[in-house]
């Protein structure tokens, strides 16, 4: 009997998720809640709302559902999986005490200080003059962040003051983010390429799947504001000692800590890090997949992803990675899982926004997409839905473009030979994601 699993969310994240997980040779029987036009294509999408943590429960007996993959952070943030393990329902995701570490960004300082691990100094503050008056004190630019998840948009890298205090009046005063920005952090700034590593771990045994980087502003050469994403890729090559120092200088301590917290962590953490001249940083966590990196990351899986959610759900994490082939051939020495990936293809997100994101945007606008059939390229569903039986946009972030290959350009030209053949009022992308020369690029945060 095949295998039933819901899969939480409606984004391009999920709409992967949903993609990688019908590709699993068990052939599981797939529903996603409430999904999108593309998880459709491989799923029953189910009209639930993920915050009511009583009618998703109700569905899974109702269903028999074995695993339940929980996408988006607010979910997780409110105890979505608590909930369903009290009722001995196998979830991939954490449960709110592991959450935390995206919904509080000032307790995830404490626990990299605990750890000790390298993040940027940092201060927080519920009062607008106390921030300001400590603004005063610090070096620009300065990184302004709203303490809670505020779906990437939270957080501001702010090259003079007067930028700073609008972002912090934003979050204070106008309460942009609303709960979210009631508390904020001011940080010093730092410098280097970003990297996004997603660790998959039961709470005792782990693993990284391939290292990829987000590009989250707005403009070309990363200028405008910061976004969910506009795009990604992976694998990102790094120096050969590096992949140890990640594990060994973060991801050990780290787990370590949340271990002597006595706080269960089934699912993926998510560690976006900076690359400083004085070795790896933590910038933040994120207590999901990220998206959308997810849309880089899962195509380059050699294994099932059906089974690796569901040994770290059942906490068999480690005999599970203990049986895997050893036949990662390219892969880097000192990184966990190594053998997960395939490092020797690569993979290109590039993200088509509504004009106007993330500011204010229009919704309503037809779309048309490419042809299928190209196995080296495909579109992801992110803010699209159907309106009378016509594909409309829905969101912001409207969808992705994946591409893949043999190397880095392949994988880019497949993705943007994708949108050449895509179109809606107002499509805009960035037409530098992942271009020549962009990993060496110092960046700030």
């Amino acid at each position: 009997m095949s295998r039933k699993v819901l899969v939480i969310g409606s984004g391009g994240r999920e709409h992967a998720l949903v993609r990688q997980l019908a590709a699993s040779p068990r052939q599981p029987q797939l529903f996603a809640a409430p999904g999108n036009p593309g998880t459709a294509e491989f799923a029953a999408n189910m009209d639930l709302d993920p915050a009511d943590a009583d009618a998703v429960t109700a569905f899974c007996r109702q269903e028999g559902i074995d695993l339940v993959v929980v996408g988006p952070e607010d979910p997780l943030i409110a105890g979505l999986a608590d909930h369903l393990r009290r009722e001995d329902i196998a979830v991939f995701g954490p449960g709110a005490m592991g959450a935390r570490l995206e919904g509080d960004k000032e307790f995830a300082k404490e626990v990299l200080v605990a750890a000790g691990v390298a993040t940027a100094h940092f201060h927080a503050f519920s009062s607008t003059d106390a921030a300001l008056k400590h603004l005063d004190k610090m070096d620009l630019p300065v990184v302004v962040k709203a303490v809670g998840a505020a779906q990437g948009k939270g957080v501001a890298v702010c090259s003079n003051r007067d930028e700073a205090e609008a972002h912090i009046r934003l979050c204070l005063d106008d309460q942009q983010f609303g709960q979210s920005g009631l508390r904020i952090l001011l940080e010093d700034c730092l410098f280097g390429p970003e990297l996004s590593v997603l660790i998959v771990t039961d709470g005792q045994d782990y693993c990284l799947l391939a290292p990829s980087r987000d590009h989250k502003r707005i403009g070309e050469q990363d200028t405008g504001p910061n976004t969910g994403g506009m795009g990604a890729f992976a694998p990102v090559e790094l120096p050969a000692d590096l992949h140890q120092e990640i594990d060994t200088r973060i991801v050990l301590p780290v787990l370590a800590e949340l271990r002597r917290r006595d706080i269960p962590y089934r699912g993926v953490l998510y560690a976006g890090l900076m690359l400083t001249d004085q070795g790896p940083s933590v910038l933040e966590f994120n207590c999901r997949f990220g998206d959308p990196e997810t849309q880089v990351v899962l195509p380059l899986l050699k294994n099932d992803l059906l089974d690796l959610c569901t040994a770290t759900a059942e906490g068999a994490l480690g005999a599970y990675l203990q049986g895997l082939r050893r036949t990662a051939e390219g892969a880097p020495a000192g990184w966990p899982g190594a053998d997960l990936t395939d490092w020797k293809r690569s993979a290109v997100v590039v993200v088509g926004a509504a004009d106007g994101y993330p500011g204010h945007y229009t919704k309503g606008k037809t779309v048309e997409l490419p042809t299928a059939g190209e196995d080296d390229r495909w579109v992801i569903h992110a803010g699209t839905a159907r309106k009378d039986e016509v594909l409309v946009t829905s969101g912001g972030r409207v969808l992705g473009a994946v591409g893949t290959g043999g190397d880095l350009e392949a994988a880019r030209g497949a993705a943007y030979g994708l949108l050449d053949g895509t179109h809606f009022e107002g499509l805009t992308f960035r037409r530098d994601i992942a271009a020549a020369g962009k990993e060496d690029k110092g960046e700030k945060a």
